[in-house]
């Protein structure tokens, strides 16, 4: 499409054919009308300067009155209808296109062309067509690149005729009032619960303060609104330093709404990505994405993966399908990226990929693209990473997709809703943010949010703490997250199909264990934990919800060294603390057998330690059978499910720790 744009710096010379129907701006026509003729060809000159600098917003200003006094002239129709083409109010355009053609049907082909987007952009594909064809016939100044693209768009008419007839069951709403405005709004960020939305837009309390003179529109700055009481809050300038006197754009946002992406320009004429961080609730200065990620080529888009260990993104570096493609890079126990690669060609066309989008189920990849059968520029499709390889992408569908361009959608953790940036007839600016409710429950998000608050127990303060989660099963490190040291808040996703292990800790308080073995098939769960942190004193104990013994044995299973590895961790941090491992049974069986029991597990736990040179004197081992039940016989005979007693009676079943000297 660059060279669409290249090409109108030519027309300029091209003089349409004087048909009967066609009158020009001459003294000969307006013989009686001297003054306004002069004054509407000041006006064609003025709109002339800015229709080829690519101005168009300005030219109609010029075009418009010169229109009203000669409403009958072919070429001025036509730059009339190719500026709104440009425009918030693209709907305008194609009675202007076709009152060109009417007037002079051997105009340009590139005009014809145009009028065959007017039409395809009001989903009229099969009167698109016929231009698209006509536009390859009537001659033009872009020669075999105007047969190419009509090509391309014929196509793309072809996908829209066969995809509109089957609409998706959804509900599309624009972001009225909150988030649009009468400026451009577009590429929608949000946390993975929805409760924050971060975007995009050209507002006149820009940071700079500064006017794109190439468009004619203010320069980019970042946006944020929360979410109270189920509705959006009026959106707010992110600021410095997130903002700055250029343009500043949204690109990703990891799921807990920490970790923001952004485009900026680097002066060097290649947009790179850079990156923010949330401390408290202050944004860090923003700084570039180091390479394999970042290059000498333009990067557009990029997101993270559910773990913050990869990260996809966009770039049109050589090496490519074609255009820009999607690319990975995945960090390594060091923490360096590794080196940037390509999707393949099962994502990646000969057209442009962009607006990168995974999912926090870790497997199901968003983003737009002008290739794979798309209805009219870009549209959304998604693919899933199964069995070590991306399915084939599937077109989101009607009317989610349109003829024009749809991009940059990004979906919530519970696959309910979408957000995405769309240009629609009722739009309030050339670009708009819209919210999509999907009505069916196909295809839905396998996985649990977990969040919530981590505080100090005693006094209620929030705290910063680590999170690491573990695969249980290989004890693999699967990501480290921090919660936020002003409001204590943590999110993160689990994808179904894995037991984790879950280790809560900060500096000079216990940690905390929780434990969540998560389905394959378990639908999507919303899980709010809030988490208070014990001080290092004595007296104090945490369950250790990640021990795990052979059924009916003492001896450990090698999903419990992972917890260990934190009691060691905790021991070798403080290495005056004495604590207690203590094992507890459920209320089945004999007294005798259940102390035997626990008192076996709890040695298990003092032994392994042992094992990794922690101090004998230190540690012992103590079973207690059933004698201090968390859960009594009583409170379990009033669950009616045994499936649920189970689970309590499981609760019963525990290792614990305690400090008992320090």
């Amino acid at each position: 499409m660059r060279k669409i744009v290249l090409f109108i710096l030519f027309i300029g010379c091209y003089v349409i054919s004087n048909g009967q129907t066609n009158i020009e701006f001459s003294k000969a026509n307006f013989k009686s009308n001297p003054t306004e003729l002069k004054e509407a060809q000041k006006n064609i000159l003025a709109g002339d300067l800015n229709y080829y600098k690519l101005l168009y917003g300005k030219a109609l200003e010029s075009y418009i009155p010169a229109n009203k006094f000669n409403p009958n002239n072919a070429d001025l129709n036509a730059k009339i209808g190719h500026c709104y083409l440009k425009s918030s109010n693209r709907s305008e355009a194609l009675s202007y296109l076709k009152k060109g053609y009417k007037l002079d049907s051997k105009m340009d082909g590139y005009f014809v062309y145009l009028l065959g987007n007017a039409y395809h952009l009001n989903n009229e594909f099969d009167e698109a067509i016929k231009y698209y064809k006509l536009a390859k016939t009537n001659g033009s100044k872009m020669e075999g690149q105007l047969a190419s693209i009509s090509d391309k768009k014929i196509a793309e008419c072809t996908s829209g005729k066969k995809i509109v007839k089957v609409p998706v069951n959804v509900k599309i709403e624009s972001l009225e009032g909150t988030i649009n405005t009468n400026y451009e709004e577009y590429v929608p960020i949000i946390t993975a619960d929805e409760s924050e939305i971060f975007f995009t837009s050209r507002r006149p309390n820009t940071t700079g303060g500064l006017m794109d003179n190439g468009l004619g529109d203010y320069y980019e700055d970042i946006y944020y609104s929360k979410k109270e009481n189920g509705k959006w809050t009026s959106a707010v300038n992110l600021g410095m330093p997130v903002n700055s006197q250029f343009h500043d754009a949204t690109v990703g946002l990891s799921l807990d709404g920490q970790k923001l992406f952004l485009y900026r320009d680097n002066k060097k004429g290649d947009g790179n990505i850079n990156f923010s961080e949330k401390q408290g609730d202050k944004w860090t200065d923003p700084k570039e994405l180091p390479e394999p990620i970042n290059s000498k080529y333009q990067e557009t888009s990029a997101c993270y993966s559910f773990d913050g260990n990869t990260i996809y993104f966009v770039s049109d570096r050589p090496d490519g399908k074609g255009g820009k493609d999607i690319y990975k890079s995945t960090k390594d126990a060091k923490g360096v990226w590794a080196n940037a690669e390509n999707l393949g060609s099962v994502i990646n066309t000969k057209e442009d990929e962009d607006a990168v989008f995974l999912h926090p189920d870790g497997k199901t990849l968003y983003f737009s693209s002008q290739g794979h059968g798309s209805m009219g520029g870009f549209d959304v499709f998604k693919s899933t990473f199964e069995k070590g390889k991306w399915s084939t992408p599937q077109n989101l569908g009607y009317p989610i997709n349109t003829s024009d361009d749809d991009v940059c959608f990004v979906l919530t953790a519970s696959g309910d809703y979408g957000y995405y940036t769309s240009i629609k007839p009722e739009g309030k600016g050339k670009r708009d943010v819209y919210k999509v409710t999907f009505l069916d429950e196909l295809n839905k998000p396998k996985l649990t949010l977990l969040k919530g608050t981590i505080s100090d127990k005693k006094t209620g303060t929030p705290l910063q703490a680590t999170i690491e989660i573990y695969d249980n099963d290989n004890g693999k490190l699967i990501g480290t997250f921090e919660s936020n040291s002003t409001t204590g808040k943590y999110m993160v996703s689990l994808p179904a199909g894995v037991n984790y292990g879950i280790s809560v800790k900060a500096p000079g308080y216990l940690f905390y264990s929780e434990n969540f073995n998560i389905a394959k098939d378990a639908a999507f769960k919303e899980v709010v934990k809030d988490i208070a942190l014990d001080k290092l004193e004595v007296g104090k104990k945490v369950v250790l919800k990640n021990i795990f013994y052979d059924y009916n044995k003492a001896s450990l299973t090698s999903s419990s060294y992972n917890e260990l590895g934190k009691v060691i961790e905790l021991l070798n941090g403080n290495p005056k603390i004495k604590i207690e491992i203590s094992a507890h049974t459920d209320s089945r069986g004999s007294d005798g057998y259940n102390d035997k029991l626990s008192q076996e597990r709890a040695q298990s736990c003092v032994d392994y330690l042992l094992s990794k040179n922690i101090d004998k004197s230190r540690l012992i081992a103590k079973g207690y059978g059933k004698r201090q039940l968390l859960i009594t016989d009583a409170e379990i005979a009033k669950v009616p499910l045994e499936e649920d007693k189970e689970l309590l009676h499981q609760q019963n079943r525990r290792t614990e720790f305690k400090i008992i000297g320090n």
